[in-house]
């Protein structure tokens, strides 16, 4: 692979805490230097980044591929390139395809497109439980040694909690990491929209504060007595992320992730009855989403993540009810979050951490941060300028209340491991 070389950029690694103006050196896929090329480097491609942040490639813990099983919505190879144009290196996804990633044929079917496609690099979450039904555990250790990161149910209820502990002490015994949705199903049940002022006066069902924070009670107590490593997404209340930070303080190896749309948008979005913003878990108030801000800005919620769910058109083409719920927006993630930047909530190295290192060391992947020696995994951006959202589109689902608006920011190139993967 040719020498390149990235000239003038700002450098910014939220890990080694790096914020300066300097070069950066790619030798065969991997960085070879910052600040001073080798000895001998001569490059066979210069890239002048004058007035463009470098920093680690994106990390989301949260991308819907939908393949197998569901193309009409989405493929590996048109989410993992609509990821690419987001910024975003490496990616997680949920095992709600059809068949259900609870097998380890289904998980190499998906690394192997994944691989085929290079766009991005791809980390399977596994089913917790056969077909996702809440009973039978899937095979864990093989779906481990197939190249599944972590293990979770999605919003699936388990069909007991003696069930849920047995899962947490074999997993914990075998050192694999629980991804939690707390949300408790007999709360949640039949709710389109948080139960607050909003879906009272649109008439819609809601869904209490309290779905989320009593499961997010349940579950805390069974990490704790089973031992085990859990990370909780998808966070969506301000007193969730109190549990959170309590439990931390206490101790628990556990981690947190918030869906980036939760950082903006509330339930006042909701009314003209948009199916755009009918997400699950929803929106809540202006006061959970100033609290989930707080949350991470101070780390508590070390990572935020896309959640993106793409749909076909027709799945959104309904009474608010019988929608799908979900928003297509990975290709948006880094200037969504930039809107944060913007509007003086983080800091660029703070905003970057919890798009790359926090979402990496959440779930232990060999990712975000910028080493010597260590995979070119990249993202060149342009501060200065702006992004038109759904101007290019590269994602099959186009069910994102964002489209139309002007953003923050410009991604200029994606590399993976020395490789572009996209470019301006």
């Amino acid at each position: 692979m040719n020498p390149i070389e990235i000239l003038g950029a700002r450098v910014v690694d939220p890990v080694s805490g790096r914020d300066e103006t300097t070069n950066l050196y790619i030798v065969d896929g991997r960085i070879d230097a910052i600040g001073t090329p080798s000895p001998g480097f001569t490059a066979a491609q210069t890239i002048d980044a004058q007035g463009l942040v470098l920093s680690p490639g994106l990390v989301d813990l949260s991308v819907a591929l939908r393949e197998p099983g569901y193309s009409r919505k989405g493929s590996i190879e048109s989410e993992t390139r609509a990821a690419a144009a987001g910024g975003v290196t490496s990616l997680c996804c949920p095992p709600l395809t059809r068949p259900v990633l609870d097998t380890p044929a289904v998980a190499e079917l998906v690394l192997d497109r994944a691989q085929a496609c290079g766009h991005a690099r791809v980390f399977p979450i596994g089913a917790l439980t056969r077909d996702l039904a809440g009973e039978q555990l899937a095979e864990l250790v093989a779906l481990r040694d197939a190249g599944c990161v972590a293990f979770g149910n999605g919003l699936t209820r388990l069909s007991s909690n003696r069930t849920l502990r047995r899962a947490l002490e074999y997993a914990a015994t075998f050192d694999l990491t629980i991804v939690f949705h707390s949300q408790d199903a007999d709360l949640a049940e039949g709710g389109l929209a948080h139960e607050g002022a909003a879906a009272s006066f649109l008439g819609l069902a809601g869904i209490p504060e309290t779905a989320e924070t009593v499961a997010l009670a349940r579950n805390l107590l069974l990490v704790e007595q089973a031992g085990v490593r859990a990370h909780f997404s998808q966070l969506t209340s301000a007193r969730g992320a109190q549990m959170i930070a309590e439990a931390q303080a206490r101790g628990l190896p556990v981690t947190a992730d918030v869906a980036m749309y939760q950082l903006i948008l509330t339930d006042e979005a909701l009314h003209g009855f948009s199916s755009l913003y009918h997400v699950q878990p929803p929106l809540r108030t202006a006061a959970d989403r100033d609290g989930l801000r707080e949350a991470v800005k101070t780390g508590v919620i070390s990572a935020i993540a896309s959640h993106h769910q793409p749909h076909e058109l027709d799945a959104k083409q309904a009474p608010f009810g019988e929608t799908e719920p979900g928003i297509s927006s990975v290709e948006i993630l880094l200037p969504l979050a930039l809107t944060l930047v913007q509007d003086g909530l983080l800091d660029l190295p703070t905003a970057l951490a919890r798009l790359t290192s926090g979402p990496a060391r959440a779930l232990s992947l060999s990712a975000g941060q910028l080493r010597v020696g260590a995979p070119a995994d990249l993202v060149l951006f342009d501060p200065a300028r702006s992004t038109v959202a759904g101007e290019t589109w590269h994602s099959k689902g186009r069910n994102c209340p964002f489209l139309g608006h002007c953003l923050p920011g410009q991604v200029r190139q994606t590399f993976v491991g020395g490789r572009t993967t996209f470019s301006a």
